[in-house]
């Protein structure tokens, strides 16, 4: 008994101390690909930071940061929370008919306060007194199909809807949430599938009355895509296949970048195969994107205020507009914006995530 104990102890020392030797020879890695993020690296070490406990604090999160086989002892937890624990959750997330989804509870009032605050500053800054046609939607977050179905904590979204329509009386709203099913959104990922939004599309440009079209050829791409989510949650998961929707007029489409005033592509091929592979559509989180068209079926100007969801849905109506220009107000000051747009007789969409509106403090 005391040798089968001794060799235990050993065995465990030996593993202990290759660890050790593992964490502190390999070099250590500057970007961790499944939770798309920066991992800390060594600390200074000097006189000043040991005495004030600097050294100590950033060096606790360099050794979790670099830790051997970091993302497999993730998968190995979330695992054995999930399915040995039956934690209905691990880290706010949770599996469902194979998607991923955020649980987004409980409803925030003060937060959709504050955005709708934003929305009317915006209104009374630009919008009050002119011919602009002022429209809301809200794209609703995963959980509107799969929280309830699924145990999980559901927020009241009707109530939801309710309260944010009437904090913003003068934008015409438009219920797109019964267009949409959680199969158009990415198994791995918040975001919907552009190739599955032309019920979407269309609804909405009815309600702001401009033709649609809805011929596209789509465009998979072969590298697997595995969104946001999945990093998060640390487990094995069927991968996605990232498409887009194009036709020889979208390709002729000028697109522009004016935070780092550059032209942009309409789908970047590089991005989608980078750290944040849905930043493909329309170059991602940018404040200020125009998109022109002068072979549009009207010469009508659509302004969005969006979040991300809005760079995936945005060239949808460029067929239709002449110009389109996003602004997301969560990287541009509003009061800025008279700087590059003169509201006159445009179309205005304000389009937000129930996941945005509800998490509304980044919004200016």
């Amino acid at each position: 008994m005391k040798k089968r104990n001794k060799t235990l102890v050993c065995l465990m020392a030996a593993c202990l101390l290759s660890l050790a030797l593992f964490s502190w020879l390999k070099p250590a890695d500057a970007f961790s690909a499944s939770e798309r993020r920066g991992l800390k690296q060594f600390p200074k070490l000097t006189v000043e930071t040991l005495i004030d406990g600097t050294f100590a604090r950033n060096f606790e999160s360099y050794a979790l940061d670099q830790f051997p086989l970091r993302d497999t002892f993730r998968s190995i937890k979330s695992l054995t929370a999930g399915y040995v624990f039956q934690q209905q959750d691990v880290n706010g997330l949770y599996v469902h008919d194979g998607h991923i989804a955020s649980v987004e509870y409980p409803m925030n009032p003060d937060s959709l306060e504050w955005a709708a605050g934003r929305f009317q500053n915006i209104y009374e800054m630009y919008l009050k007194g002119t011919e602009t046609r002022l429209y809301f939607s809200i794209i609703p977050d995963k959980g509107y199909f799969l929280a309830e179905e699924s145990g999980h904590l559901a927020m009241d979204y009707g109530a939801f809807v309710a309260d944010m329509t009437k904090q913003v009386p003068y934008l015409d709203y438009i219920d797109i949430m019964n267009q949409l099913t959680a199969d158009d959104y990415y198994l791995t990922d918040s975001h919907w599938k552009q190739t599955n939004l032309l019920g979407v599309v269309q609804m909405l440009a009815e309600r702001m009355d401009v033709p649609l079209n809805t011929a596209y050829e789509t465009v998979d791409l072969e590298k697997p895509f595995y969104g946001v989510y999945y990093g998060q949650l640390a487990r094995p998961m069927k991968a996605d296949t990232l498409s887009y929707l194009t036709n020889d007029q979208l390709e002729q489409c000028k697109v522009f970048d004016w935070q780092n005033n550059k032209d942009l592509p309409m789908y970047d091929s590089k991005k989608a195969t980078g750290k944040e592979p849905y930043e493909m559509f329309l170059g991602g989180p940018l404040s200020l994107v125009t998109i022109e068209n002068p072979h549009a079926a009207t010469d009508r100007e659509l302004v969005m205020f969006r979040d991300s969801f809005g760079s995936g849905i945005a060239p949808l109506f460029a067929e239709s507009y002449r110009k389109i220009t996003l602004v997301d107000i969560r990287y541009i000051q509003p009061a800025i914006l008279k700087n590059y747009i003169e509201f006159d007789q445009q179309d205005v969409l304000f389009l937000y995530s129930t996941s945005v509106l509800n998490n509304s403090s980044t919004i200016m």
